[in-house]
């Protein structure tokens, strides 16, 4: 399903099931506590195709899935220049939930790269300070490859796997024009930048949240890398938080369902449940 402001997909199942904690078959459906409704948040040029993927692990178990990707060119360049407007996309994500009746359900989210950490920064602010939102109940958030600190490589890495089919001229452009607002307002101009608009990063380390965290990176990731991610879990549990964090050591970025299907998928489905049951 989509929407001419916002496009996503939503899943609903047939029969939207409950679970035991104590079940033996990840697959099985049970009665029990309820499954959270899970929303995806992609990384950089991803597809639905390729979230698609991911939303199968919740979907097959009786969740309702939402999935959706921000713009990269607000990714790349609207974050840079600091200019929120990925606040607006988070409004309207959430506001989903009401347009659907389903706001009262559990909500689990699972967030992938930066670009998904970009978008999932505002939602958190709007759970803290929308009336409407605040009686959201997020029990849980799994973080795929991000998030990670300013690490001006692997953006452009990250940017240049979106443009890949784009025309050798326009990518070489749009790389440079990159790299050079990169570098204007997160090294010249960053005291100044910091004063209107805090790095997503940043904002994350001290987040309000409390609810489980769950970190699956890779230290052979060239996009974020994994001392980010560390850094950000060390934070996460001085805040008294209860994460879990996985090191895949030879996946690379957003590839740890491709080379570790079985076990990344049993990962989430617990991670899930214990979110459920905590």
């Amino acid at each position: 399903m989509a929407s001419a402001e916002l496009d996503y997909t939503i899943e609903i199942p047939d029969e939207p099931c409950r679970s035991q904690e104590s079940s033996s078959d990840p697959g099985r459906k049970e009665v029990g506590a309820r499954q959270p409704l899970v929303i995806l948040l992609g990384w950089g040029g991803c597809t639905d195709k390729n979230l698609a993927k991911y939303s199968a692990i919740y979907h097959k178990r009786g969740c309702i899935v939402i999935r959706y990707t921000a713009p990269w060119h607000m990714v790349f360049f609207s974050e840079s220049l600091g200019i929120p407007s990925l606040r607006v996309l988070a409004q309207k994500l959430l506001e989903l939930l009401f347009d659907h009746e389903v706001e009262k359900e559990p909500l689990l989210f699972h967030v992938f790269s930066n670009a998904g950490v970009m978008l999932y920064r505002y939602v958190l602010e709007l759970l803290q300070t929308h009336r409407r939102f605040c009686r959201l109940r997020v029990v849980g958030t799994i973080f795929d490859s991000g998030p990670g600190d300013s690490n001006l490589v692997g953006a452009l890495r990250a940017l240049a796997a979106v443009l890949e089919r784009r025309p050798a001229a326009l990518r070489l452009l749009l790389l440079v024009a990159f790299a050079l607002v990169a570098v204007l307002f997160h090294g010249l101009l960053a005291p100044l930048t910091a004063l209107f608009h805090t790095h997503f990063y940043d904002r994350l380390l001290d987040a309000a949240s409390r609810w489980p965290e769950l970190y699956l990176y890779s230290r052979a990731d060239e996009v974020v890398l994994a001392r980010d991610v560390e850094r950000m879990v060390e934070a996460r549990l001085a805040h008294r938080v209860l994460v879990r964090s996985v090191d895949f050591v030879s996946s690379a970025h957003v590839s740890h369902l491709r080379d570790y299907p079985t076990y990344y998928t049993s990962l989430c489905v617990n991670f899930m449940r214990s979110c459920v049951h905590c």
